[in-house]
């Protein structure tokens, strides 16, 4: 037997698998770089954890009247990044309320943003400004006695959507 020859030999790792280490190594990068390049790694955006109430008050001699929803706290959230949405809201003209006109168009959603530019609708901007929306912030719209809505979170980058709270009118079925 040869021992001097067996104590000289260097080699290790037969250079086969060295090889296949090398590629596996390779295999694994490339798919970890694609998952995070292509958007698989999963969404960092969470959906604010905050309170909201809602209060509505009747108006004398019509079937519906004022509707406020008011951030009772938790989490500051943009004012863009909060919708109510549903049906109820005010989509007639009558002489007798207090606002002139209505966005007889825009039915549907009220985002807290855009409020203002609604006759039916109005924001306090108090403390939250025109880009926040926190505690004490509220905002009010005109809708009929048989509402349903809903106070729905939706992300800037669109990946993300909650409901925060929800109402229905006090002659809802």
């Amino acid at each position: 037997m040869q021992v001097r020859k067996l104590l000289k030999e260097e080699d290790a790792v037969s250079p086969v698998i060295g090889v296949i280490l090398m590629v596996a190594i390779t295999v694994i990068l490339a798919a970890v770089i694609a998952s995070f390049v292509l958007g698989l790694g999963g969404s960092t955006t969470k959906t604010p954890q905050a309170k909201f109430t809602w209060d509505y008050n009747s108006y004398n001699g019509w079937a519906g009247g004022n509707l406020t929803v008011t951030h009772d706290g938790g989490a500051t959230i943009k004012a863009k990044e909060l919708v109510i949405r549903g049906q109820g809201f005010n989509s007639t003209v009558d002489s007798s309320l207090p606002f002139k006109e209505v966005d007889i168009v825009n039915k549907g959603d009220r985002t807290w943003a855009d409020a203002e530019a609604n006759p039916t609708t109005t924001t306090s901007s108090k403390k939250g400004g025109d880009s926040a929306v926190v505690s004490g912030d509220y905002m009010t719209a005109w809708v009929n006695n048989d509402y349903d809505l809903r106070l729905v979170y939706e992300s800037s980058e669109g990946d993300n959507s909650a409901t925060l709270a929800s109402d229905t009118g006090p002659n809802t079925s």
